[in-house]
């Protein structure tokens, strides 16, 4: 006798081998098509009306889609459930199928006629790159569709109002197209079931749906890249299942709201460059599963709550360019897990907490705020620092010998009154691909131990007392591919002497893009072997005691946008090809001694570019006289 009792275990063993039934029918449909029902020709029909639509198909997405074949068995892209013959998905991208081109690409508009589709689960028509025009209102018949992937074409106008009646809806991803206007309250109320929702990159306006705190589902939220204005909804709290969020480069203003603090599950919150203000709420502190916190660039104000050492799986914070104030919380050190720590442009002041290097901390930012720290604390040897940025903290006295034991590779103490000699043991840093001691008051010559530092790429000496020859800096040795120069200022020092004249053939400046010598005693001629830079794009040799004429081999640099040469002692006259280098944007030769015609040219350069060398004429200087 069979009893009611024993049910359950068999349908909960049924239960389980449902889903490999209908993959084994799936499987034999595609061996033996004649197992299964054909594409049903309502279906059939709206396909070949998507095709009619598409204007160019270079990857021959839709070569086997022939009026005459079957649409589920033959038709790439198009999957259908092998009992009644319906399509229930429609993508091109599936990375177990070889037939499917790795680079998608289709030129045309979406076909009304989709909406037919009444049985379709899956839309993914992501990346195609080129489809156009607006998204049809009779996707809101689709009363099956679990996922709309619409993402990366070039679609436009605005969310029809019909995709809110689709809600069976899960996945809804619409981002990177040109998509406008504002989004309907109404849209998201029937979003029930929804988890993902993106609509990044587009140009979308007006205030955030209220009713976006009804989709109690969702996971993943992501607006940023658009236009949105007003507050962030009060009640976004609501939406507890959230573990990412994303809003930033948007125009969206007002506090962040307290109940923000009960989405206990968010790993990632980016609001960033909005025009948010107020203080941040303390309630952040209840985000105790946080990651990620990126709030810069937007109009923050008051102090940095103390509740922020709560978030004990932060790794990334991320404040900087707010109007934020006050000290920095000793609370911090509890977050052991955090990596980044960006601050920089506020009004913090000090001092600084010790507790800081309690933390794992890699890349610390607090430069621009007015700590007044004076020397640099001795405990920060204790961190474990990649990148190290204190510009523009009120430093003084001398660097620290620790940093010659750092594995520290981006360093900028920049606009500080640091003073002294550049030490020997600098040559020690050899991690540094980054330095930037700029507008300082270090006095010394550089030691030939500078040599010793194979990884640096970017060199800002700028606006210090520097003397001696440039000959450590330039004969810097490189490590294979690494350590090349790609930016270099040594402008307002006191270098002396004639510029190498085979700098162009030296391993570390030959990728170099920008070479700032200016306002230095440095005489002799402009090397003729600059022209072996293929990557230059800036020279600035403005100020120093240069003569000789300007080399017509510069005229091969077809990168250079900008040559300033002026107040120097330069003589002839203008080469023909330099004037005439195609990106050249910036030009400026004034009060040299440079004589002749001023060659015919392309560029729009203004009258001050040429003055001060009485023996120059031609356009756009008064006329020659012959």
């Amino acid at each position: 006798m069979f009893h009611l009792q024993n049910t359950k275990p068999f349908m909960l063993s049924l239960t389980k081998i449902i889903p490999h039934i209908y993959s084994i029918i799936l499987f034999i449909s595609t061996y033996n098509p004649s197992l299964v029902e054909p594409c049903h020709p309502i279906d059939k029909e709206a396909l070949l009306d998507f095709k009619h639509r598409i204007k160019h198909d270079p990857t021959n997405l839709l070569s086997t889609w022939l009026p005459d074949t079957d649409c589920c068995a033959t038709w790439h892209g198009v999957y259908c459930d092998p009992m009644h013959g319906r399509v229930v998905k429609l993508s091109f991208h599936d990375p177990d199928d070889f037939k499917y081109p790795n680079h998608i690409y289709l030129s045309g508009t979406l076909s009304p006629f989709l909406g037919n589709l009444t049985f379709l689960e899956q839309l993914d028509l992501s990346t195609c790159k080129e489809l156009s025009g607006a998204i049809p209102t009779q996707l809101g018949k689709l009363s099956h569709l679990t996922t709309l992937f619409l993402y990366n074409n070039k679609l436009n106008g605005s969310i029809p109002i019909s995709i809110g009646y689709v809600n069976t809806l899960q996945q809804l991803d619409l981002s990177s197209n040109t998509l406008s206007g504002t989004i309907p309250d109404s849209i998201f109320h029937s979003f029930t079931s929804l988890t993902y929702l993106i609509l990044s990159n587009n140009e979308f306006s007006g205030p955030i749906p209220s009713s976006i705190v009804n989709m109690r589902s969702l996971t993943y939220l992501d607006l940023g890249e658009n236009k949105f204005s007003g507050n962030i909804p009060k009640n976004i709290g609501k939406l507890e299942s959230l573990y990412f969020i994303s809003l930033y480069n948007n125009q969206i203003s007002g506090n962040i709201p307290n109940s923000i603090g009960k989405l206990s599950q968010l790993q990632y919150l980016r609001m960033y460059n909005n025009g948010l203000n107020g203080p941040i709420p303390s309630t952040i502190g209840q985000l105790i599963s946080l990651r990620d916190l990126e709030l810069n660039n937007n109009s923050l104000t008051g102090i940095l709550p103390d509740s922020i050492g709560n978030l004990l799986n932060i790794t990334q914070i991320f404040l900087q360019d707010n109007m934020l104030t006050g000290y920095i919380p000793s609370s911090l050190g509890n977050l052991t897990t955090l990596s980044y720590l960006y601050l920089q442009n506020n009004q913090f002041i000090g001092p600084l907490p010790p507790q800081l290097c309690q933390m794992n901390l890699q890349y610390l930012d607090l430069s621009n705020n007015p700590f007044s720290l004076g020397n640099i604390p001795d405990w920060l040897s204790n961190c474990s620092l990649l990148s190290l940025n204190l510009a523009k903290t009120g430093i003084n006295g001398y660097l620290p010998k620790w940093l010659s034991s750092s594995n520290i590779d981006h360093l900028d103490l920049s606009n500080n009154e640091i003073e002294g000699k550049l030490p020997k043991w600098i040559g020690n840093m050899t991690n540094l691909n980054h330095l930037n001691i700029s507008n300082n008051k270090f006095y010394s010559t550089i030691p030939n131990e500078f040599k010793n530092l194979s990884l640096l790429m970017t060199l800002d000496l700028h606006s210090n007392n520097f003397t001696g020859s440039l000959e450590s800096i330039f004969d810097k040795i490189t490590y294979e591919t690494l350590g090349w120069y790609d930016f270099l200022d040594v402008s307002s020092n006191m270098f002396t002497g004639p510029i190498d004249m085979n700098i162009g053939n030296k391993p570390a400046i030959q990728f170099i893009t920008s070479l700032i010598l200016s306002n230095n005693p440095l005489g002799g001629n402009i090397p003729k072997s600059l022209a072996n830079l293929v990557q230059f794009q800036d020279l600035e040799l403005e100020g120093n005691k240069l003569s000789g004429p300007i080399p017509k081999e510069i005229g091969s640099n077809k990168e250079l946008s900008s040559i300033k040469l002026s107040r120097n002692y330069l003589t002839g006259s203008i080469p023909r090809k330099v004037l005439n280098l195609e990106g050249l944007q910036e030009f400026d030769v004034s009060y040299n001694m440079l004589s002749g015609e001023i060659p015919s040219h392309k560029g729009d350069f203004p009258v001050s570019s040429f003055l001060g060398n009485p023996g120059l004429c031609g356009n756009p200087l008064p006329l020659c006289k012959h």
